[in-house]
């Protein structure tokens, strides 16, 4: 790891899971933004007094892997591509350090706010088990069958999680980003890549981090990591509306 960014992270409180409950936000506002990873540590720098940082078995970094599914003909990924406004995403996602894997359905409404339900798993099923199809056909949100939906795509990243001390606002910071095809094991890694996303109940740019970000002039901006991903590993696929991405990606390359 960077050593800027190991001293950066030293300097930042730590806060316990269970510290974590006070902001769990599964009825939420997603600010995100995509820049480069050398700007990092100076970012954590600046908003060392306002925040505390997730800590687990004395880590800070925390690995994360997901398996997205998606209806063969990959109907998720159409439907955000198409900027269809109410859309999901089907996800396990497994918190390595911890040991802890969940069933997540994750809806984005036409009020750009995000509704997350999550059921706990014994780990990353790679077909879906009867009592995953029946989350997932009883979910309110969900316009997918548990029968329909295949994996079609991994991810993992490295995870920094943040708390602000006083407001209710969780920051995640996604490093080390890596895609793999489910079907044929191709893969794409974009580790010069980092996206932070702000966590609120309601949108406010009040927010220390988005005030920090923004003295470095860098602007929000949406990336689907399941999208991100399904498009670099597939060119033939319609991705018109991911060019801007796709070329922010490549520009921030060192």
């Amino acid at each position: 790891m960077n050593p800027e960014l190991t001293t950066a992270l030293s300097k930042l409180t730590p806060i316990s899971l269970k510290q974590m409950d006070r902001v769990k936000l599964q009825n939420r506002t997603d600010t995100k933004f995509v820049f480069n990873a050398d700007i990092l540590p100076t970012i954590l720098t600046e908003i060392i007094p306002y925040y505390s940082i997730l800590e687990i078995k004395e880590k800070r970094t925390n690995s994360y892997k997901t398996l997205y599914f998606d209806t063969p003909d990959l109907q998720s990924y159409i439907r955000h591509h198409n900027g269809k406004a109410n859309r999901i995403k089907v996800r396990f996602r497994k918190y390595i350090e911890s040991e802890l894997s969940y069933l997540e359905v994750k809806f984005k409404n036409n009020k750009s706010r995000t509704i997350k339900a999550r059921t706990k798993t014994n780990n990353i099923e790679t077909e879906l088990s009867d009592v995953s199809k029946k989350f997932v056909d009883d979910n309110s949100y969900s316009f997918f069958n548990g029968q329909e939906i295949i994996p079609t795509l991994w991810n993992s990243f490295t995870r920094l999680t943040l708390v602000h001390k006083t407001a209710n606002e969780r920051l995640t910071i996604d490093l080390n980003l890596g895609f793999k095809s489910f079907s044929d094991n191709r893969e794409e890694n974009i580790p010069h890549i980092i996206i932070a996303e702000v966590k609120q109940e309601k949108a406010s740019s009040n927010s220390d981090f988005i005030k920090a970000i923004r003295k470095h002039h860098i602007r929000k901006s949406s990336m689907s990591k399941y999208c991100i991903g399904t498009a670099l590993l597939n060119k033939d696929l319609k991705q018109n509306n991911f060019k801007e991405r796709i070329l922010k990606i490549n520009k921030l390359k060192p």
